[in-house]
């Protein structure tokens, strides 16, 4: 497939101000495009939007392999048969709305969908969170209004603001370190286990295991979709940590541990990855981006771009301009160029797994 930038229809719009004046918890664009750091979590990332009127759920949460997840499957399913499809979500985790019914709009594309709780019940704490304890702080006038209106408190309007913004990046980042590479990656394979057992026709019929990861799994996908050596516990597998450790053999590591572990993928606005993660991906994938996006800078998404091309992985990029991070996820927006932007991302994922 070719690997250039493609943009949808939508145009610059004010949704591209909207993404502009959202306060985020990390440094500014410019110091993230150049650092060499992983970029932070945002708001969209841990918030969902407001559900669309009128859709709610049709799967269920149960357990598969003593782990939670939400399955949701094509309403002919098993009488006819179907691919199984893995979805990662954002921060957002399991039990929101939006992402059951993401879920089961890939379901009623014929895949029997299981997405599971990365975080084991601790979805990352939201912007709702930290602003109901600053809403706690203030004080309000006999005639209802806050006293943040008032030009004299406007020095501590801007104490609360930063205060929040900083409580809100400590959160996160306490919420990041409760959640790391070495233990999502062992919960995913015993969900891949389960998977395998439980729907062992859907596997077959497919070929293999597909993916889609938002945010925070789109990072998943790209691990699960290579090849790399599994390392003992306190190190990485891939090529993060020097200090890794192949695992012992003996222990049960083998060739068929090395992965890949699902057939093809495909990811939207991807949070927390580094270039070292597009190193030994072997599965296809698909890639959707957001234009000047600091969580996935593009000095990372060319570099993956390259490495593919070079290591001959097929692999599609498509870069959406004026619509924020986060956006390729279910949820009401009143922009109309996010609602179409949104609806052809959508399209692109699935016809690249279709096609896959």
């Amino acid at each position: 497939m070719a690997d250039a930038d493609i943009a949808t229809r939508a145009p610059e719009s004010d949704a591209q101000e909207d993404v502009q004046q959202t306060p985020t918890p990390s440094a500014p664009a410019e110091d993230q495009q150049s650092s060499t750091e992983p970029a932070k979590m945002c708001d969209d990332c841990v918030t969902d939007r407001p559900t669309p009127t009128g859709q709610g759920p049709t799967g269920e949460i149960r357990k598969l392999n003593d782990i939670d997840v939400y399955v949701s499957k094509p309403s002919e399913y098993p009488h006819t048969s179907a691919r199984l499809l893995l979805l990662l979500t954002g921060g957002t985790g399991l039990k929101s709305t939006n992402n059951q019914i993401q879920a089961d709009k890939f379901a009623s594309e014929g895949y029997v969908v299981v997405m599971p709780d990365l975080f084991e019940g601790d979805e990352a704490p939201n912007s709702t969170t930290v602003d109901a304890g600053q809403a706690a702080a203030e004080t309000t006038t006999s005639e209802g209004r806050s006293t943040s209106t008032t030009t004299g408190s406007s020095f501590l309007d801007t104490f609360k603001i930063k205060a929040a913004e900083t409580a809100k990046s400590f959160m996160i980042d306490m919420w990041l370190a409760r959640h790391t590479e070495e233990k999502v990656l062992p919960l995913l394979h015993k969900i891949i286990d389960g998977a395998k057992d439980e729907f062992a026709d859907a596997v077959s019929y497919g070929g293999g295991i597909y993916a889609v990861g938002y945010c925070f799994g789109a990072r998943y996908v790209l691990l699960l979709g290579a090849e790399r050596k599994p390392v003992a516990a306190g190190g990485f597998l891939g090529g993060g940590s020097a200090a890794a450790k192949p695992a012992d053999e003996e222990a049960g590591a083998d060739a068929a541990s090395n992965g890949p572990h699902i057939k093809a993928g495909a990811l939207a606005h991807a949070t927390l990855v580094s270039k070292d993660d597009f190193e030994g991906l072997k599965a296809p994938v698909s890639i959707v981006c957001v234009e000047n996006d600091p969580l996935f800078p593009d000095e990372v998404r060319k570099h993956g771009e390259d490495y593919l091309s070079k290591s001959n992985v097929e692999h599609e990029v498509q870069v959406y301009p004026g619509v924020p991070h986060g956006f390729a996820v279910v949820g009401d927006y009143n922009d109309l160029h996010i609602k179409e932007a949104q609806a052809t991302a959508f399209e692109q994922m699935l016809k690249w797994l279709q096609n896959h």
